[in-house]
């Protein structure tokens, strides 16, 4: 089992470096670059101040150039200094916005899996009845809507008809005055928005797994055999099947990673929340590539961590591809 997380590992290294090279060329065959922000607006800026702007920023330089100097600030833990005008260390800003986004995210993965692999689980029990005919219909609906409308839908509703629920940041003015029990009601009630809209189409779509692979998993014999030999219906399914039918879902939790950091924007952005999709938002806007780069190099690491995450939680539920390595080792 050691073995095979070492040579996971080591994948990583190329796979993380081929993610930093697409991503500094896309980035920069973009319209626009940082020094426009500052001058184009001003009509007293000279050429010259913008060239030297341009040089100062290293942007005069070949790209191969520019993205050798990158990578070799990187391997040295150096994201370099961002383009706006705080000039602050790239990863001081990264690691400031961090946080935020990982637990938005640990919330929204709990949140669909407490609800998904129970809801999946009794749809394939019940099979073609009412209630699995009604949830078909709403995870189907939650799927295919928009999680932008949406947001902005219950931000309507929940925050400025009814005014249940905060719409923006994580927390309220005055919160420094409230009691520790009213400060931690004040973070959940900022987080339901947020967390439901970053969680309702993950939702949808591992309930829908959970359902058709536990309905896969309870034709096999070894189901069968178990019931022929007297087992209970909730040992049958809980203890037999369950265990089997999660083995895919594991999989598709990990490849779900990048789809909820890359909804981090959305999100973050419409309930203005101070988090890694905010900051990456805003430094796109202003051509920040430091920026831009220091935030797709934590994502992507983050995303091959729970890809890794993913795999080693796949051999340890499957006893199978576990011995399979020990043997192999």
């Amino acid at each position: 089992m050691l073995s095979y997380i070492f040579k996971r590992l080591l994948l990583l290294v190329p796979l993380l470096l081929g993610i930093t090279l697409i991503s500094f060329v896309v980035i920069h065959l973009a319209p626009g670059e940082p020094t426009d922000m500052q001058t184009q607006l001003n009509p007293q800026v000279s050429s010259e101040l913008q060239q030297r702007l341009r040089t100062q920023y290293g942007l005069d330089q070949p790209l191969y150039v520019q993205y050798w100097q990158w990578l070799s600030r990187l391997v040295q833990l150096d994201f370099g200094e961002s383009f706006a005008s705080d000039r602050r260390p790239v990863l001081d800003k990264v690691l400031e916005r961090l946080p935020v986004t990982i637990l938005l995210n640990l919330l929204s993965i709990v949140l669909i899996l407490a609800v998904s692999i129970p809801l999946g689980i009794l749809s394939a029990i019940r099979r073609n009845s009412g209630f699995d005919r009604i949830t078909t219909i709403l995870v189907f609906t939650g799927f295919a809507m928009p999680s932008f409308w949406l947001a902005l839908l219950l931000m309507d509703w929940f925050g400025v008809r009814f005014g249940w629920l905060p719409v923006s940041g994580l927390k309220s003015l005055g919160y420094e005055y409230l009691s520790w029990g009213e400060q931690l009601v004040d973070r959940i009630n900022h987080l339901i928005l947020p967390v439901f809209i970053s969680a309702i189409g993950g939702l949808a779509g591992f309930s829908r797994y959970m359902r058709s692979n536990m309905l896969e998993v309870v034709r096999q014999d070894y189901i069968l055999t178990a019931r022929a030999k007297g087992l209970s219906e909730r040992t049958v399914i809980y203890k037999h099947a369950l265990r089997n039918a999660l083995l895919p879902v594991i999989t598709i939790l990990g490849l779900s990673v990048p789809g909820l950091i890359g909804g981090s924007v959305i999100f973050e952005t419409i309930f203005a929340i101070p988090g890694m999709g905010k900051l990456f938002y805003d430094g796109v806007m202003m051509r920040d590539y430091p920026l831009i780069m220091g935030i797709l190099v934590m994502g992507a690491v983050l995303t091959l961590l729970g890809n890794l995450l993913a795999d080693i939680s796949y051999a340890l539920a499957d006893p199978r591809i576990r011995h399979g390595q020990q043997s192999d080792n």
